[in-house]
């Protein structure tokens, strides 16, 4: 019976084009709500949805199993040619949590070896100093083909719209999917036709600058962009992965090396301050980085095998300079707000979930 619907919705989707509206860049408050309702409906717990309605124009006619780290996404159509393809957040499971904490940095372009039958190879970016996060990445990589496969069928039956979203940890592999997604259709591997427009909610990080500069030059539109961050300013949650910046993640050439030749042309005295306070200042950064590659590198590495045995990742990168990626839309509290989800130290989640940014969202002009 799931299968008829979703064949009846994809042949809705191809017989009624002249309905149909086609997507267009930028934020839309409309589109917004319905996919945070659609996100609330994802949750398989009733007190995530509570008090919130189901989406009025989409409904879900796929749901995949559960795979690597309990990652979990989800198609839905409105039967007007648009189909949404929705990425599970965090869940209370410990994988689940593994994942997000797995946060050493993998280059944004290489394979993961996730078995001995499955291989993911992938590019997220040319530039060779552009990293993503590891656990996100390894979300991507085990979703990456069934989604594939789900956008041919929904293409070939006349599809030709699709919305990536994600709320929280979801809207992390969110912006790794779309940038796979973008890489396929440049390599001419996905149709170029296949509009893709992207909201991130309640998103974290998911890589460092140099990621965010190609993410948001592929995005970018003349009329604005096809990709959203959606955020909530009291929500802790975008604020991670934490940051360690060291002086290798400038650009180069720039003042801050102690052997460049802006320190040479200096006078003496001022050289050598400039080149005390600057060894002051990377080597506790440095530190810190390599800290953060061996805990939330390595070491958990060797725990997500116990979940996919199999999985080796290539060589970690240097960098930890976690960036928020693509144009923000911010839902700012106010006194009003505050009286309604006060802080509690005891609900960390308060501003995170999904009550919350639909309250602020409801009320953007």
């Amino acid at each position: 019976m799931r299968h008829f619907v979703f064949l009846l919705l994809l042949l809705a989707g191809s017989v009624l084009p002249l309905r149909a509206q086609r997507l267009q860049p930028g934020f839309d408050k409309a589109e917004y709500l319905e996919l945070l309702r659609l996100h609330a409906r994802m949750s398989e717990a009733s007190a995530l949805y509570h008090g919130i309605a189901p989406p009025q124009q989409f409904r879900r006619v796929y749901r995949s199993p559960v795979l690597g780290l309990d990652n979990r996404w989800e198609l839905w159509h409105n039967g007007h040619g648009v189909a949404v393809v929705g990425i599970r957040g965090t869940t209370a499971r410990t994988e689940s949590w593994l994942a997000n904490f797995y946060a050493a940095m993998l280059p944004a372009k290489g394979e993961l070896h996730l078995s001995s039958k499955q291989t993911f190879r992938y590019e997220l970016a040319q530039n060779p100093r552009a990293a993503v996060h590891a656990g996100w990445l390894l979300g991507l990589a085990v979703q990456a083909d069934g989604i594939l496969a789900r956008l041919d069928s929904c293409y070939r039956r006349g599809t030709k719209d699709v919305i990536i979203t994600g709320h929280s940890q979801g809207g992390a592999i969110a912006f790794l999917l779309t940038a796979h997604l973008r890489h396929l259709q440049r390599q001419g591997r996905l149709p170029a036709d296949l509009r893709l427009k992207t909201y991130c909610s309640a998103a974290p990080k998911p890589g460092n600058q140099y990621f965010a500069y190609e993410y948001e030059a592929h995005t970018q539109a003349a009329q604005g962009s096809w990709s959203v961050n959606v955020v909530n300013a009291a929500d802790w949650v975008p604020e991670t992965p934490v940051s360690v910046q060291t002086l290798d993640d400038f650009n180069q050439p720039n003042p801050f090396g102690t052997g460049n030749g802006f320190l040479r042309r200096q006078p003496l005295p001022q050289r050598l301050v400039l080149r005390y306070v600057f060894k002051r200042l990377d080597k506790p950064t440095r530190k810190a980085q390599r800290s953060y590659q061996r805990y939330l590198g390595k070491l958990l590495e060797g725990q997500v095998r116990k979940y996919l045995p199999e999985y080796q990742p290539g060589p970690y990168l240097p960098s930890t300079n976690y960036v928020r990626v693509g144009p923000t839309i911010v839902l700012l509290p106010d006194a009003a707000y505050h009286q309604r989800f006060p802080n509690n130290s005891d609900q960390v989640f308060t501003h995170h979930l999904f009550l919350p940014y639909l309250y602020l969202a409801q009320r953007l002009p």
